[in-house]
C-alpha cells in the first residue's frame, strides 16, 4: 500500500491533482480520504457564530479521528469516512465507506500540521497557485456550494483564510517531497508525480 498526501492552500488545484492522478492510475486502486469530512461539528453554533468559525486553522480538524481511520485502512480495515455540511457547518448523519485499497490518497489545506499524519504518509506533495488565482476558485466554489454571498467570501478570506495560509499551509510546504506549482494546470508536474507511484507501486510487488 502506498499513502500519498497532497496538500496546499484553499483554491490550490488540489482536487483537480488528485482526479488526474486517480484517472491515470488503474481502476478501483485508489481510495480518498478528504481532510474537509473530518471538521469538527459545530452545528450547534448560531448562524453568526457559524460565520465566524476558521476552516484554516488545525484546530478545526479532529486529526486523532484521521489518524485512526488511516491507521485502520493501513492494517487491511475498511472505513465509514465522516461528511461534513459547510452550509450547517454540522457533520452528516451518513457516512462513505472506504476499502483499503493499493494507493490510499490524503487530502486537505492542513494535513501537514499534524506530525503524527505526516509520518503515516508515503509521499508528501505540495500543491501552489499564486494568491488571485487560489480566492478566484474559492469565490467560485463557496458561493455554489457553500451558500455564501461575495461579500461573504471576501471577509471570510481576509479575516481567516490569508492569514491561515501565511501561519499554517504555507509553511508546510517545507514537508513537501514533490511541489507542484499551477495546480492541475501543470501537466508535467502531474505526470512526474504520477510516475513516481506507478515505480513505488512496482518496487512493492
Amino acid at each position: 500500500m502506498l499513502v500519498i498526501g497532497i496538500a496546499g492552500g484553499s483554491g490550490s488545484g488540489k482536487t483537480t491533482v488528485v482526479k488526474k492522478i486517480i484517472n491515470s492510475l488503474p481502476e478501483n486502486t485508489v481510495s480518498l480520504i478528504s481532510q474537509d469530512a473530518y471538521y469538527k461539528d459545530q452545528g450547534h453554533l448560531s448562524d453568526e457564530e457559524k460565520k465566524n468559525i476558521n476552516f484554516d486553522h488545525p484546530e478545526s480538524i479532529e486529526f486523532q479521528l484521521l489518524n485512526k481511520h488511516l491507521r485502520q485502512l493501513k492494517d487491511g480495515q475498511s472505513i465509514e469516512m465522516p461528511t461534513y455540511d459547510y452550509t450547517t457547518c454540522s457533520r452528516g448523519e451518513e457516512t462513505i465507506h472506504i476499502e483499503p485499497r493499493k494507493v490510499i490518497i490524503v487530502e486537505g489545506i492542513l494535513i501537514f500540521t499534524d506530525a503524527s499524519l505526516r509520518e503515516q504518509l508515503d509521499i508528501k506533495v505540495f500543491v501552489s497557485a499564486d494568491s488571485d488565482d487560489r480566492l478566484m476558485r474559492i469565490m467560485k466554489r463557496d458561493v455554489k456550494e457553500r451558500g455564501r454571498t461575495y461579500d461573504d467570501v471576501l471577509e471570510h478570506y481576509s479575516k481567516y483564510v490569508k492569514i491561515g495560509h501565511r501561519e499554517f499551509i504555507a509553511p508546510t510546504k517545507r514537508f513537501a517531497d514533490i511541489i507542484i506549482p499551477e495546480g492541475g494546470n501543470n501537466h508535467v508536474g502531474i505526470e512526474i508525480l504520477t510516475s513516481r507511484i506507478f515505480k513505488k507501486l512496482w518496487d512493492n510487488n
